[in-house]
Formats: structure tokens, C-alpha cells, sequence
């Protein structure tokens, strides 16, 4: 029995798992969108950190890695608890074909496993929902946990699909209003604790009387 798990976000560069073999390519009608919370990693209640969940759009496509685990039940199994226990904010799994470069109509794999997140707030604790660029990038720059901040999770996707050679217009956007809030946020703590400033002060000719000539007496 063969097991094949895609990775959409952090799996990409870091799957955690032992693995067989791993291939790069897409699956359909699906796009990435930062609507997770993650409270215990890289956020914490009170300041959650937004992290991937797919989004099915028809006509969508979605580029990331697909992980083979082969060898036995055993095995499998212990990829699976892994994945569960990592995975803990994605309530869901489906089931989807995958497509490699150069040919988008025969799938190379069928029935890969996807972990994803119910998207509705009344299910499901971790759904935060959509929200406007740049109050996303405000809560990634600043957002951050045990494991990390925020904006290292997105840097570091940023950064895998480059090397894949199959960036998402998504992702970049939001990195880069990131850096945005970062700069502003450098620049302001820059201004608040900027130069002490030395201050001099010029009093001018001060006239002091003349001292009367003091007697001393002798105590002997």
C-alpha cells in the first residue's frame, strides 16, 4: 500500500516525515489562501498566526510537492500520526488528482491526500476567515510563537515556490505588503528612540561681587 500526500504550504520545504520519493506539480480548481489560524506554533490565542488552507476555485491551479510514502502499513502509519498531530488546525482531508509539468490533462497520481480546514467559523475554531491585504500583512508581521513568527512561514513559502519555479502572484503580494508593515514598523521605532540630542546652554557673563578679605584668627 502506497500513500501520497501533497503539500500546498510549510510541507513544501520542510515535510518532517520520512518519505520515498517527492514529486513537483499541481492540482485543479483549487488556490491558496491565508485564512488558518495557528495559536501553538508560530501565533498564540491572543495574536494567532495566519497560515494556508485551499480554497476551491474552478479553473484554479495549485503548484506544491507530493510526498510518496511506501515500505508498509507501519510506516504509513507513522507518517499519518506525524502529519496528524502537525496538521492539527485541518479538520478535513481530500482526496484530489495531481498533474505534472507538461501535461494538464492525464493526472500522474490519483487520490492524493490534502489536509484542509473547514471554512466556517461556527465548525470550526481555526477559520479566521478572509480579510483585506493589508490587515493580513499587519497580523503576519507582527504575529509569532514557539516556533517562530509569522512572516518567516510566508518568507519561507515565498522562497520554496521560487525555487520549485512555479511562484503564486498570491504569495508575493502578500510578502511584499509585509515588508511594507516591517519598514514602517522599523521606521517608527527608529523615530521614537531616535538620537539623544545634546543640549547646551549659554548663560553668558555672570558679575560676581568682590569677597571681602576674611580675618583669620588664631586659635592657639
Amino acid at each position: 500500500m502506497v500513500l501520497w500526500v501533497f503539500g500546498y504550504g510549510s510541507l513544501v520545504w520542510n515535510p518532517g516525515f520520512d518519505f520515498d520519493e517527492r514529486i513537483i506539480g499541481f492540482i485543479k480548481d483549487y488556490k491558496r489562501v491565508f485564512d488558518v489560524a495557528c495559536i501553538d506554533h508560530r501565533g498564540t490565542p491572543e495574536n494567532p498566526a495566519r497560515t494556508l488552507n485551499l480554497e476551491a476555485e474552478k479553473g484554479a491551479v495549485c503548484w506544491g510537492a507530493a510526498f510518496c510514502v511506501s515500505g508498509g502499513a507501519e510506516k504509513e502509519a507513522e507518517a499519518m500520526k506525524y502529519l496528524e498531530r502537525r496538521e492539527c488546525e485541518y479538520d478535513r482531508k481530500i482526496s484530489v488528482s495531481f498533474y505534472k509539468e507538461g501535461d494538464c490533462v492525464i493526472p500522474a497520481l490519483t487520490g492524493v491526500l490534502v489536509f484542509v480546514s473547514t471554512p466556517d467559523r461556527n465548525i470550526n475554531k481555526y477559520y479566521l476567515g478572509p480579510a483585506p491585504l493589508d490587515q493580513m500583512a499587519r497580523q503576519i508581521a507582527t504575529a509569532k510563537g514557539p516556533c517562530g513568527n509569522n512572516r518567516e512561514y510566508l518568507f519561507s513559502l515565498e522562497r520554496a515556490l521560487f525555487e520549485i519555479g512555479h511562484e503564486d502572484d498570491y504569495v508575493i503580494q502578500l510578502a511584499n505588503e509585509v515588508r511594507k508593515v516591517l519598514a514602517g514598523l522599523k521606521e517608527k521605532k527608529s523615530r521614537m528612540s531616535g538620537p539623544h540630542l545634546l543640549v547646551k546652554f549659554n548663560f553668558g557673563s555672570v558679575y560676581l561681587p568682590a569677597l571681602r578679605e576674611a580675618t583669620v584668627a588664631d586659635s592657639r
